[in-house]
C-alpha cells in the first residue's frame, strides 16, 4: 500500500485563449513570481511555480488537503487570467527540489492526464479536474468541480474583483472599503459571483481529500 507521506498533489494549469492576450509570457511570469513567494509562505505549494510552455506552467502543492484552497487562491491570483488547472494525486520520484519542471513520477503524469481530458470535455466543459488512482475519489471530486466550474464561468469580471479583495480583507466591511463601494455593493458582489459557493466547496473538498487519503497510512 501506498503510504501517504509518499502522496503529493501536482497543479499543471494553462491560460484559456492566451493566443488573444498581448505580452503574455512576461505578464505570466511576474504574477507566478509574486504567487510562489506568497504561496510558499502560507505554506500552499513546495516549490515555486515553473513554466514549462508557453503558457503552461506546474507546482507541487504543500499536501494533499491543500488542494482546493491552492486552486482558488492561484485563480485569484492570475486575475485576469482564467485558468484550467489539472491537479494529479500520486507518487513523485526522487527528491522534491526546483526547478519543479525538472521532477517526474505519477503524481505529474496524472496531473497531465487531467488537462488533457480538461481540454477534450465537450459534454459539460470544466476548468478543473483531478486525476488520482482512486476512481470513486475522481468521479464525486469531478462532479463537484463540474458543478462549481459551471457556477464560476459566470462571474463577471467586477465580482472577481470583489471576490479577490474579499479572500485579502475577509470581512465585507473592509472589502467595500477597500474598493470605495457601499457594503450593499460589496455583499451583492460577492453572493452573484457564487464566492460563498466556491468557499464552501474549499471546505467541502479539504475533508473528502482527506478522507479519501486517510487509508494510505
Amino acid at each position: 500500500m501506498q503510504s501517504k507521506i509518499n502522496l503529493h498533489g501536482v497543479l499543471i494549469a494553462d491560460v484559456v485563449a492566451s493566443s488573444s492576450t498581448a505580452d503574455l509570457r512576461s505578464r505570466l511570469n511576474e504574477k507566478l513570481r509574486m504567487a510562489s513567494i506568497a504561496q510558499l509562505d502560507e505554506q500552499l505549494i513546495r516549490l515555486p511555480y515553473a513554466i514549462t510552455a508557453g503558457d503552461e506552467f506546474q507546482v507541487v502543492s504543500a499536501r494533499l488537503e491543500r488542494i482546493p484552497k491552492l486552486i482558488l487562491d492561484l485563480r485569484r491570483r492570475l486575475l485576469p487570467f482564467r485558468l484550467r488547472i489539472g491537479i494529479g494525486i500520486g507518487m513523485i520520484d526522487g527528491q522534491i527540489r526546483p526547478p519543479v519542471n525538472r521532477i517526474a513520477g505519477e503524481a505529474f503524469e496524472n496531473a497531465r492526464k487531467a488537462i488533457v481530458r480538461i481540454k477534450a470535455q465537450r459534454k459539460y466543459p470544466t476548468l478543473t479536474l483531478l486525476h488520482s488512482n482512486k476512481e470513486s475519489f475522481d468521479r464525486v471530486a469531478n462532479l463537484i468541480y463540474g458543478l462549481h466550474d459551471t457556477l464560476m464561468r459566470r462571474t463577471t469580471a467586477k465580482q472577481w474583483e470583489t471576490i479577490a479583495v474579499y479572500l485579502i480583507k475577509n470581512r465585507v466591511d473592509l472589502t467595500a472599503k477597500a474598493l470605495k463601494i457601499d457594503r450593499s455593493t460589496a455583499s451583492r458582489n460577492l453572493r452573484r459571483g457564487f464566492f460563498w459557493q466556491m468557499e464552501e466547496t474549499v471546505l467541502v473538498m479539504e475533508e473528502f481529500i482527506r478522507e479519501s487519503f486517510s487509508d494510505c497510512t
